[in-house]
């Protein structure tokens, strides 16, 4: 028979399992998703499509996407006022910045910018 997840859960002494269940909270509170991030910000879809002179319905498309280009995430961030980052994380070394991801247009106006 096999073993599930609440087994091993049900198997842990108690200040165990309430420090794992505080971390599986952490994790969960760290990721969100666009539309909830939108929220958070109090944006509608609509606040949106007009900065990103977008329709409301492009702003749908995005939200529900599982797989967007970097340069679309990226104007979607800067649109609710951020700025987007990206960062690897790999065994033994400490996280680094990934940079000079984006279209020639973003890179061509902070170029100008600067």
């Amino acid at each position: 028979m096999p073993v599930t997840l609440q087994d091993k859960l049900d198997r842990l002494p108690p200040k165990r399992r309430a420090k794992v269940e505080r971390r599986a909270a952490e994790l969960i509170a760290e990721e969100v998703t666009l539309k909830e991030l939108r929220k958070a910000l109090a944006l509608t879809q609509v606040d949106l499509a007009r900065r990103l002179k977008i329709k409301q319905a492009s702003v749908v498309r995005i939200e529900q996407r599982s797989d967007l280009l970097l340069s679309t995430l990226r104007k979607y961030i800067e649109a609710m006022g951020g700025d987007l980052e990206v960062v690897a994380r790999l065994p033994n070394r400490p996280p680094v910045r990934i940079g000079a991801l984006g279209d020639l247009e973003h890179e061509r106006e902070q170029e100008s910018a600067a």
